[in-house]
């Protein structure tokens, strides 16, 4: 393969890019910004790769090229970044699709996710800027990884700052969820607060979710919230927000099976036995939920921290039941390693140790664990006794060694 001297330069022939599943290739040959005709040199060729890596959307970048009489060819190897959803926390003038298709129009690739930094997130928050500019709003937009608060991992929130809008009522397609006095005690949390999505998502999730889950709605559909507003769009936004969130219940469930996988330590007996569901009940999704729960519980006691559940559900709508498939990850036992106190007076420290329920060697049970911090936190005499000690918080922390299969526990008195 024949290069270019460092400091030579050449036509530009030919650009490549091979290695993304996610964007094509003219997508990533667009990215790099290199015109084909011009005339480059390597120095050049590498300003090309670190665009692709400062574009967030690549954890890795590295080129090969080749000089030939026509110039030179070059092709960029890429990694694709991890991708979360865009989240539109406050901006409440424009619909999700509509905030979208504003980034779309300055990022044709864009599916709905962006990488947690890099110049794309912030294309795309110009984006936003220039739609709401439009509106005659000239706004600080701010960007955030966040938790999700509609599900598991990280979205990019985007949100404006100050925005002095406040949810004012919060209605729901299903009429029946106002008759709830579950709902009605919890509305106060909501209503009057600032405008935010993320809030009425965490209102829906924590509150409302669980209602039907426990019914047996088990794919109940919520949401997206709505804000329906009355009179002319071109005047200025009111400060008082009405939200609308549409509800679809889905079928009522019930309990017919589980199937686990994976599992040794623990029986399918012993398994069933934590589920506190039996075929033909009511699949209560709540109570589902916490069987998961006892199961990584229970593993715990046996000193398997590492444990997790993996249920997946399968849905059979023409007998109205689910079954579940649970992949279980049951790790490597722990055994008690040490423990390191910090903050307590010697006598103090003695009597902890005194009370402390398992051996160095011995198998960690974690339950055992969560037992002393609770007498610590709660009920200081049960391990003290009448010694005059003065903190009001313990620090705690299970510090793992999966090499050594050893848990030592840090406990820092404050």
């Amino acid at each position: 393969m024949a290069q270019t001297p460092d400091n030579a330069t050449a036509p530009l022939h030919e650009v490549h890019a091979d290695g993304s599943k996610l964007l094509a290739e003219a997508q990533v040959i667009s990215l790099a910004a290199l015109q084909t005709g011009s005339q480059i040199g390597k120095s050049d060729l590498q300003a090309a790769a670190d665009r692709l890596v400062q574009s967030g959307l690549f954890t890795k970048v590295t080129f090969s090229f080749q000089t030939k009489a026509a110039g030179v060819s070059v092709t960029y190897h890429v990694e694709d970044s991890p991708r979360i959803p865009a989240y539109f926390d406050n901006i409440p003038w424009y619909a999700d699709s509509e905030l979208a298709d504003a980034i779309r129009r300055k990022l044709s690739f864009f599916d709905g996710t962006l990488p947690e930094a890099g110049a794309v997130v912030d294309q795309a928050g110009e984006a936003l800027k220039e739609l709401l500019f439009v509106r005659g709003l000239q706004v600080t937009l701010e960007h955030l990884v966040i938790a999700s608060p509609i599900g598991v991992g990280n979205v990019q929130e985007f949100s404006i700052a100050g925005a002095a809008l406040h949810i004012a009522k919060l209605e729901f397609s299903d009429a029946s969820l106002l008759e709830s006095k579950a709902v009605q005690q919890h509305l106060s949390e909501i209503l009057g607060k600032p405008y935010s999505r993320m809030t009425i998502d965490l209102f829906l999730s924590e509150i409302i979710r669980p209602i039907y889950l426990q019914q047996g709605n088990l794919r109940v559909k919520l949401g997206p919230p709505e804000v329906r507003l009355s009179g002319n769009p071109n005047q200025k936004l009111p400060d008082q927000i009405p939200v609308y969130v549409p509800v679809t219940r889905g079928a009522v469930y019930h309990w017919k099976e589980v199937h686990w996988i994976g599992n040794s330590v623990l029986s399918e007996f012993t398994l069933n036995g934590l589920l506190a569901v039996k075929p033909g009940d009511v699949a209560d999704g709540m109570r589902i939920e916490a069987a998961w729960d006892r199961v990584r519980e229970e593993y715990g006691h046996h000193g398997y921290l590492d444990a997790t559940t993996d249920p997946v559900a399968a849905y059979d709508d023409s007998a109205g039941a689910v079954s579940y498939s649970v992949k279980i990850q049951e790790g490597p036992q722990y055994r008690f390693g040490k423990m390191v106190l910090t903050g307590l007076s010697p006598a103090g420290e003695r009597k902890l140790l005194g009370a402390w329920p398992m051996v160095a060697g011995g198998v960690f049970d974690k339950s055992k664990f969560e037992e002393i911090l609770t007498k610590l936190q709660a009920h200081q005499e049960q391990i003290f006794g009448e010694l005059p000690l003065h903190y009001e918080t313990v620090g705690h922390w299970l510090r793992t060694d999966s090499g050594k299969s050893t848990v030592d526990v840090l406990l820092d008195f404050k």
